[in-house]
């Protein structure tokens, strides 16, 4: 198993060679799973350790759930990916690994530290904190007439979510961003928000420059 997936962090339903590798860790995960007798435990520990240190992942203080994740994402950057192309919908051996950093950076402040370091070692950092749909502007978001407002609030609420995932900065132009299932062209939304920018109101402005858009400010 380790030699296919890089970690022994498997889910329960896992297996390798035919056998229930998944539930059988699970087992050995839990109190008295190494046996009664602490040296054999030991050895038996040790020998797990050989084959990946955090074979066990409650010692150090979060799930199983949580280190097959870290180790999958490790992989994709020692293969050659870039964390901004780590996004929502990239998976390894299942796993959607984007959706996964998205949440990683987001909930950064409930991480315990080590969590953190280990995240801080590839590069990752938290999420800027950003107003949320409800704390936006209320023109940006209120219940608006004619397809101009709400084109603008679905633009927002789409580039909310890209700053919120990466951490800061603005999409390209060719950028698309998949809110609520639909594809958003949001790198031309913003594109086109900045050549009409002159007929755009106060609190539109003060949306975009929440998020980072520098053209929008005073």
């Amino acid at each position: 198993y380790y030699e296919q997936h890089g970690t022994l962090a498997a889910p329960r339903h896992a297996t390798a060679l035919d056998k229930p590798v998944g539930q059988w860790l699970t087992n050995v995960r839990r109190p008295g799973g190494l046996g009664k007798d602490p040296s054999r435990a030991g050895r038996r520990a040790a020998a797990l350790a050989t084959i990946d240190k955090d074979w066990n992942p409650a010692e150090r203080g979060w799930t199983v759930d949580w280190q097959r994740h870290y180790a999958y994402l490790t992989q994709l950057l020692d293969e050659g990916g870039h964390l901004k192309a780590i996004t929502p919908g990239v998976t390894r051996h299942g796993e959607d690994i984007g959706r996964w950093l998205a949440t990683q950076r987001r909930d950064w402040n409930r991480l315990h530290e080590e969590q953190q370091a280990r995240l801080g070692r590839l590069g990752i950092t938290p999420a800027r904190a950003v107003r949320t749909r409800r704390e936006l502007p209320k023109t940006a978001v209120a219940e608006g007439s004619g397809r101009a407002a709400a084109a603008f609030r679905t633009g927002i609420q789409a580039l909310a979510q890209y700053v919120e995932r990466e951490g800061g900065g603005l999409p390209g132009r060719q950028h698309v961003e998949h809110l609520h299932g639909t594809a958003h062209r949001t790198g031309v939304w913003l594109a086109n928000q900045r050549q009409r920018r002159d007929r755009l109101d106060t609190d539109q402005l003060e949306a975009l420059a929440e998020l980072g858009v520098d053209w929008a400010g005073p």
